[in-house]
């Protein structure tokens, strides 16, 4: 391993320079590989969740609880594991992180309840939280600094390959084995890639203080949110004291973070209008996609019903869109405006889940594969210009913070769609509630659109 960073000086040159071959590649691979592992399993339960809720005999409704835990527990501890890694160093949070994940899923391996399983999921969550938004920090310090644009699309595609890739890779594991399988997989990836992870830079821990009772008040504000809007189907009244509370938490949050420079909130980031845009499309985009998601195995199983790997062959279409148009997105955004790009995605993203819930099938699922292409293109459209605005409108010694704010709103709209399509599980009829599901999925994809617009700016005056 080599000797690590002394001065800030030596860390200036590496931010030019970067990691000398071979061990930039090895440490971009470890960096993107830790990323897929927890972006992919975030996804890859949702095709799982029928033949989970057959196994262990509960009902469809309270088996999103798999999928809803693991998000929970990120948002939760994005933002205070973004400050983390700015206290005690980039690569040794990072590493921790994927310990954690990796002894988490053994433990999802080997569930044998719903309650183990969500426990495990939860667990799994916090592992991923150390992970998700040091990984651009850790790039800006692997690749030289004119290469930076292109690492942060690699950033974002692995994002989108693996969000949209997840219930394909699902359904292709449950054709052949037991859901435990989809956790399985993750330990052998796991021991890589913390063997791999000698390899990433060594970047030195700031003097800054971890606020305690604002890293409370941050995990109260997301657990009361998103805890009260799992309560709406069964009391409404514990639902609405939830929202309060976490009201409560949230402005004690931004009182007490408003003074600060660096916020463990990034207020200072959420200034900037180009920023913020990002962040709300973002949360809008992803609430979206993970409906859309979530939705289409119930209704390709029980509507239609299909095999778990007809369901996975009819939904292939969309992370294979998406990798067509994401890298082509990333070099079309050197010249155009990632509003216009994003707010096409978003469009386009739209379009095809309001055909999905519109078009009328008579009993075949063919005619759903163009509109699966054209959201699997809209999403590659939209997310990696629009995680490329984010991260290139914050300084660069805000790094940490800028990706905890995209992992959190990613995880925030993931989390939202998880909790949208549960609650119209419980509420519809089964044979609605993917239908419902894609036409809300369609209405938050264009406002995520229409926002990107926001940040085009227009010509001045000549």
């Amino acid at each position: 391993m080599s000797k690590p960073l002394a001065t800030p000086q030596d860390q200036t040159a590496q931010i030019q320079e970067g990691l000398p071959q071979p061990r930039r590649a090895a440490a971009v691979a470890c960096v993107l590989g830790a990323l897929v592992l927890v972006v992919l399993d975030a996804a890859i339960a949702n095709v799982a969740l029928p033949t989970i809720s057959q196994s262990l005999q509960v009902s469809s409704a309270e088996s999103v609880r798999v999928v809803t835990a693991y998000q929970l527990a990120i948002v939760m501890a994005l933002l205070p594991c973004a400050a983390l890694g700015e206290r005690l160093g980039y690569r040794r949070v990072y590493m921790t992180g994927i310990a954690l994940f990796t002894g988490a899923s053994a433990l999802c391996t080997f569930a044998p309840t719903l309650d183990w399983l969500v426990a495990a999921r939860f667990i799994q969550g916090f592992g991923a939280a150390c992970i998700m938004p040091l990984s651009v920090a850790l790039l800006r310090f692997t690749v030289p600094h004119h290469r930076l644009g292109m690492a942060i699309g690699w950033n974002a595609l692995a994002v989108a390959l693996s969000s949209a890739a997840g219930p394909t890779i699902g359904a292709l594991i449950l054709s052949g084995a037991s859901w435990h399988w989809l956790f399985a997989v993750n330990l052998p990836l796991g021991a890589v890639l913390l063997l791999a992870g000698r390899a990433l830079p060594y970047v030195a821990g700031m003097a800054r203080r971890i606020d305690l009772v604002s890293v409370l008040l941050n995990a109260g504000a997301f657990a009361c949110f998103f805890g009260g809007a799992e309560l709406i189907p069964t009391s409404r009244i514990l639902a609405v004291t939830g929202f309060a509370a976490a009201a409560i938490f949230f402005t004690a949050l931004v009182i007490r973070e408003s003074p600060k420079p660096a916020p463990l909130f990034p207020l200072d980031l959420l200034r900037t209008g180009s920023f913020r845009n990002s962040v709300i499309a973002s949360v809008n985009c992803f609430s979206g996609q993970t409906i859309a998601m979530v939705a289409l195995p119930f209704y390709l199983q029980h509507n239609l019903g299909l095999s778990a790997l007809m369901t996975g062959l009819l939904i292939t279409p969309w992370p294979l869109a998406v990798a067509i148009a994401a890298p082509l997105s990333a070099r079309i955004a050197n010249t155009v405006s990632t509003g216009i790009l994003c707010a096409a995605g978003g469009i386009c993203l739209a379009v095809g889940l309001a055909g999905v819930a519109l078009w009328p099938l008579h009993g075949s699922p063919l005619p759903l594969i163009p509109f699966i292409i054209l959201c699997g293109a809209g999403f590659g459209f939209f997310q990696t210009p629009n995680n490329r605005n984010m991260f290139l409108s914050a300084p660069r010694e805000r790094s940490g913070a800028a990706g905890g704010m995209q992992g959190t709103a990613r995880l925030t709209g993931q989390t939202a769609g998880a909790v949208i399509m549960s609650l119209l599980l419980a509420l519809a009829p089964l044979d609605m509630a993917p239908r419902l599901g894609f036409g809300v999925a369609a209405v938050l994809a264009m406002t995520a659109g229409l926002v990107s617009l926001l940040r085009i700016r227009p010509k001045a005056p000549a």
